[in-house]
């Protein structure tokens, strides 16, 4: 097998640099893909930088990858050379674990991320497992399909988890990235949406994309207007806000849900949890029979990602762009 050709960062916070590497012999339950578009993720920033402390130099970044099969090892049943598939933020499990066995590999101890501790999306190839190697519908074209893999279902499990129906009424927090899609999400699972947004220019796009009710979280009477209103909220964002104020926005039984991190911790009261039986959870991503799931929901509801393309060789001002907060929604890069 040839040399694999991407553009990899050397050292935390660096410019991407171009960057070959031998990928080795196919694994007998690999996939080999040619890809054709990577999404731009948040997460890929903070691995860059090495804001987890996970990430080991050179690395290429990129988990939001659709592409063609050009390989398949031999023990490969379920798909073949030629095939457009996707590749979301995980690459592997161990397959035998308790969450494995349970269909919830994305929490397994041993889960391999595709751009953690290997080579990712940005690049002319990538391999992974195929087990996490996903179809992807005709309906859904590449370039607003790539974003669905890791911002789509990050969105779409917890949605699923709670158990949102016509009768939920759901708030989304921060209408960005992973906003824009939850908004349209909730909305084909019949939810009533609200959607909350420092911005309140944003409010046109918000009930374009399928929201109810809209709500200016710089105004503090807006937001408390909405005590005991919602049974799912739904935090998208990489900013602090009154977590106490949304806590209050629920209903008995309503959960809070963060798939976005704050920089600070988040502090509330532990009365209204107590009174009201609520919750604060979080959300990782979701498994493969979940990814599945949502791009067939995505496809046949119409769902798709806003994005801005860029060619895969301008990767640093695409990541740049993100940075600055200034794509409208999503960034993905072409091959």
């Amino acid at each position: 097998m040839s040399q694999i050709q991407g553009l990899a960062a050397h050292a935390a916070g660096a410019e991407l640099l171009p960057f070959k590497y031998d990928p080795g012999e196919l694994g007998r339950q690999q996939v080999e893909i040619a890809i054709t578009h990577c999404g731009v993720c948040h997460s890929d920033l903070h691995l860059i930088a090495n804001d987890w402390g996970i990430s080991q130099y050179p690395f290429i970044p990129g988990h939001e990858i659709i592409g063609k099969i050009t390989a398949i090892g031999d023990e490969v049943q379920l798909l073949e050379v030629g095939q457009r598939v996707g590749l979301g933020w995980q690459s592997n499990s161990c397959g035998v674990c308790e969450w494995c066995s349970r269909g919830m590999e994305n929490l397994c101890p041993a889960a391999e991320g595709t751009c953690v501790h290997r080579h990712g999306g940005y690049a002319d190839r990538v391999r992974a497992q195929a087990r996490f190697v996903i179809p992807i519908p005709e309906a859904l074209e590449s370039e607003s399909a790539a974003p669905l893999l890791c911002g789509g279902v990050t969105v779409y499990n917890p949605l699923r988890t709670h158990g949102v129906n016509p009768s939920s009424r759901v708030g989304i927090v921060g209408i960005g990235g992973l906003g824009h899609l939850a908004i349209q999400f909730a909305r084909v699972f019949g939810a009533e949406v609200t959607a909350f947004s420092t911005s309140a220019t944003k409010e046109e796009e918000a009930r374009a994309l399928g929201a109810h009710h809209f709500v200016n979280s710089r105004e503090s009477k807006a937001l408390k207007e909405t005590a005991g209103t919602l049974d799912l909220i739904l935090s998208t964002i990489n900013a602090d806000q009154d977590w106490g104020a949304y806590i209050q926005a629920l209903r008995p039984t309503g959960t809070l849900c963060f798939v976005g991190v704050p920089p600070s911790p988040v502090s509330v009261h532990a009365f209204p949890l107590i009174s009201g039986i609520r919750s604060i959870t979080g959300n990782p991503g979701g498994s493969p029979h979940r990814l599945k799931e949502m791009l067939d929901v995505a496809a046949r509801h119409g769902i798709k990602a806003i994005t801005e393309c860029f060619p895969m060789a301008q990767a640093n001002a695409a990541i740049e762009k993100v940075k600055k907060n200034k794509v409208r929604y999503r960034a993905v890069l072409a091959n």
